[in-house]
């Protein structure tokens, strides 16, 4: 299909000579000669194997085909332009433009943004997710927000969340068979991992004092999002960070099946250029995230642990 349709150029000289009905006005709208529209707009007549203009000695005038078809070129460049806008309209100059790991941005940003817009309701922010270790790229991010030991060179760090680990998983594997009860049931169940944490079962089952536990058996995964949806399914047990398990947590849809909340070092931090330009907005929005995350009670609780 894609073949058969005309190049735009031709489709473009086409409807401004339309609208104007002379192709010397189209050629100074476009920027181009009056023998160029001209013979794009007859190209384009070939194409369709059709006239689209009868040519008058001082002006053009449609034929039928011609006004069938404008309506339909013009509604064509119309949505085009408007999914330009949709996708690159709001570019990084002028809208502050955040970057964040897609489960930050779900368990902790999008509990917490509200009070942003309440405070600043004409400070437009846009907020993009990642899934994992993409490099920030400064041409179209203005901040990052990425999990790691606070060391990114080139960027400026500040601290968002202080982490505990611990199992999670549904209510029901409790008491299913297996039941679970113990560190050491864990061998009886799939373990869900995320992909490129440093800190994790290992760790965890070590402290806890585990025995006969396959560190390293079950399903691995790129997003913590999607290793608690999995969990909820009842599919097998996460290790959960702090930060993204509270809510589950609070609402009952998942349940620590044991005491031990392990400290680890790692954490999401908000990462900005340490060189160049800083956006207008950007202190405003960093100021207000690292309020909310000062005033986080897990923060609270876990800096002390």
């Amino acid at each position: 299909m894609a073949q058969q349709l005309p190049p735009l150029t031709w489709l473009r000289a086409f409807e401004a000579s339309a609208r104007h009905l002379s192709f010397t006005n189209a050629a100074a709208e476009l920027n181009l000669t009056q023998a160029a529209i001209s013979k794009q707009v007859k190209l384009l007549e070939y194409h369709l194997r059709e006239p689209l203009f009868f040519r008058k000695p001082r002006s053009l005038v449609l034929t039928r085909v011609g006004e069938a078809y404008l309506p339909k070129v013009r509604d064509a460049f119309e949505r085009l332009a408007a999914g330009t806008e949709e996708v690159f309209g709001h570019r990084r100059s002028e809208v502050l433009t955040v970057r964040a790991a897609v489960g930050f941005s779900v368990n902790w940003i999008a509990a917490r943004l509200h009070r942003f817009l309440e405070a600043h309701p004409k400070t437009p922010v846009r907020l993009v997710s990642s899934v994992w270790g993409d490099s920030f790229d400064t041409d179209r991010f203005d901040m990052d927000i990425q999990y790691g030991s606070g060391k990114w060179a080139g960027f400026l760090a500040d601290r968002l969340t202080y982490e505990t680990v611990t199992p999670v998983c549904a209510p029901a594997l409790l008491s299913g068979q297996p039941p679970l009860k113990t560190p050491d049931d864990l061998a009886h169940h799939r373990l869900l991992h995320v992909i490129g944490y440093e800190e994790g079962w290992a760790d965890w089952l070590k402290a806890a004092g585990a025995r006969g536990v396959n560190a390293g058996q079950g399903l691995q995964f790129d997003t913590s999002l999607l290793i608690l949806e999995v969990a909820k399914s009842g599919a097998g047990v996460a290790l959960g960070r702090s930060s993204m398990t509270a809510a589950d947590l609070s609402a009952g849809t998942l349940v620590a099946p044991f005491e031990l909340a392990l400290p680890v070092k790692e954490a999401f931090y908000l990462l900005r250029p340490s060189e160049g330009p800083e956006h207008p907005d950007a202190s405003l929005f960093r100021d207000w995230l690292l309020a909310e995350a000062e005033a986080d009670p897990l923060n609270q609780r876990n800096r002390l642990a």
